[in-house]
């Protein structure tokens, strides 16, 4: 069976990436492996693989440099498996360009649904498949094109930020995006980086579509990083 896609794992302890290489490649994924930076990124370059799986503590060089350095030219998806937990932390790799962050020690089923959803983004970005112009989620559903969410069949009123805010969030479900990101998105690259207007503007969406903002079902907080939505059915 032809392997689905490839997947470069850039990790230097090696019982980590024979953990992963294994388990990959039973899920058909094609892997190649670097235990450094400078190695991480030559094969980058080399092979264009159509994942990035990242550790941060490598020998040679910090992995945020590896980001910097892959987002000079390259756009390919890239998840950071790191024991860095700090908040700061994630931020920082989301904020560079990384495009998920998984922290160690992490179960399998949670790896594979993260390589899943970054390579569904990534074949819609490049137009290998074309994204719905609907998302659903349970009771939720957002029609893009016709500019229109619901809720149990129910009509809901959101402001044109509070629409350009969801439609944001579950066009990349499934994914974490940093306060910051969202902030530059909506409301453009010189905006302040206080976040009280989206605090504010969110917390009104929660309002609008949760049963218990408290606990939600669709929208959910990643403390001190930023927000992600459930993914569409």
């Amino acid at each position: 069976m032809q392997p689905k896609f490839s997947i470069l794992l850039i990790e230097d302890e090696e019982n980590i990436r024979s953990f992963i290489s294994t388990t990959l490649k039973n899920q058909n994924y094609k892997i190649t492996v670097a235990g450094s930076g400078k190695e991480g990124l030559h094969l980058s370059a080399s092979l264009c693989p159509d994942l990035i799986l990242l550790d941060l503590g490598l020998p040679d060089m910090d992995g945020m440099q590896v980001i910097q350095k892959l987002r000079e030219w390259s756009s390919i998806p890239i998840i950071v498996i790191s024991a860095r937990n700090h908040e700061q932390e994630k931020a920082k790799a989301l904020d560079l360009g990384a495009d998920d962050y998984i922290t160690k020690p992490f179960s399998t089923v949670e790896l594979l649904a993260r390589i899943r959803t970054s390579l569904r983004h990534s074949t819609q970005i490049n137009g290998q498949t074309l994204a719905l112009p609907i998302y659903r989620h349970k009771n939720l559903i957002i029609d893009y094109d016709k500019h229109l969410v619901t809720l149990d069949g129910e009509m809901i009123h959101l402001t044109q930020i509070e629409f350009k805010l969801l439609s944001l969030l579950s066009q990349n479900s499934g994914k974490v995006l940093t306060y910051a990101s969202i902030m530059e998105k909506i409301w453009g690259p010189y905006v302040d980086n206080n976040n009280q207007i989206l605090r504010v503007n969110m917390a009104n969406i929660r309002r609008k579509i949760e049963k218990n903002p408290a606990t939600p079902e669709h929208v959910f907080t990643e403390i001190g990083i930023g927000y992600r939505m459930a993914e569409g059915d």
